[in-house]
């Protein structure tokens, strides 16, 4: 035998082990399974009144984290971003939806440079 295989047997890396024995609690997972989509739902079901709506307008990107607690909290965000630098605002704005996105919730714009944030249990209908 050679230098290598020695070693590579020594790792246990030589032979592949086959396990043909089924785990006792299989069935416990079955029963257990959550869809993706209801697991966020849950996760991100509202804590506070859903009705309460807040206007923030951030003037610089560092305002970021003040509307992410709010979104998060489950209420919904109406974000004004004209008093920003364009660049900036972009910036805020890529947040903004990246945090809807990974919330899923919905961003919507309202007018120029303003935006809505809605979590995911909010209904928004567009006329």
């Amino acid at each position: 035998m050679g230098a290598v295989r020695k070693v590579v047997s020594y790792l246990g890396l030589s032979g592949v082990d086959h396990y043909d024995e089924s785990y006792d609690d299989d069935e416990h997972y079955e029963d257990e399974y959550v869809p993706a989509t209801e697991r966020a739902a849950r996760r991100w079901r509202a804590n506070v009144d859903s009705s309460r709506i807040v206007m923030v307008q951030p003037l610089k990107y560092n305002d970021a984290p003040l509307i992410g607690q709010h979104f998060r909290d489950g209420q919904t965000v109406i974000m004004d971003v004209t008093g920003m630098p364009l660049s900036e605002a972009t910036r805020m704005v890529d947040f903004a939806a990246g945090l809807a996105f990974g919330c899923e919730g919905r961003i919507e714009r309202i007018a120029e440079r303003v935006f809505l944030l809605a979590p995911a249990h909010v209904e928004i209908e567009v006329q």
